[in-house]
């Protein structure tokens, strides 16, 4: 399996500090970081490590239950996830994501709304990333299906 990379450039300190994120492998593009903005309520124009853990859980997770809903005898139809990653002060000092909500809305056919929520459900216990993310305290799914 292939071994996927970002490269990450910083000058000055946490709170005057800034950077960039380019992600190396795919060449898709450089992305502005800051601390002040990632702890901010908008992100203006930044992005941040909690939006890039929502960007990669999100697409894990829509591949995960596009093949749990195959295993099923279903075909996706359509599958719209979101997720939000909320930061968090840790209770030992510092900071920690402390809750992960993945949204999701989905049409399949050839599978009912039991099969597809337990198809849900199983992808989002057997997504790589939410594995790597096991660490975090809650990893919320709200799941709808429309027939």
């Amino acid at each position: 399996m292939p071994t996927r990379t970002a490269r990450t450039s910083w000058s000055g300190g946490l709170q005057d500090g800034s950077g960039q994120v380019e992600l190396t492998s795919s060449g898709v593009g450089k992305y502005d970081v800051s601390f002040p903005k990632r702890a901010a309520d908008t992100a203006d124009g930044t992005t941040s490590p909690e939006e890039l853990i929502a960007a990669a859980h999100s697409s894990c997770y829509a591949m995960a239950l596009s093949g749990q809903i195959g295993n099923a005898g279903g075909t996706v139809q359509s599958l719209d996830i979101t997720a939000d990653v909320t930061l968090g002060p840790d209770p030992a000092g510092g900071f920690r994501i402390s809750k992960i909500k993945l949204t999701l809305v989905g049409k399949a056919s050839g599978i009912d709304e039991a099969g597809f929520l337990a198809a849900a459900e199983a992808a989002k216990a057997g997504c790589p990333v939410s594995k790597a993310l096991s660490g975090v305290d809650t990893i919320e799914l709200d799941a709808t299906f429309e027939a």
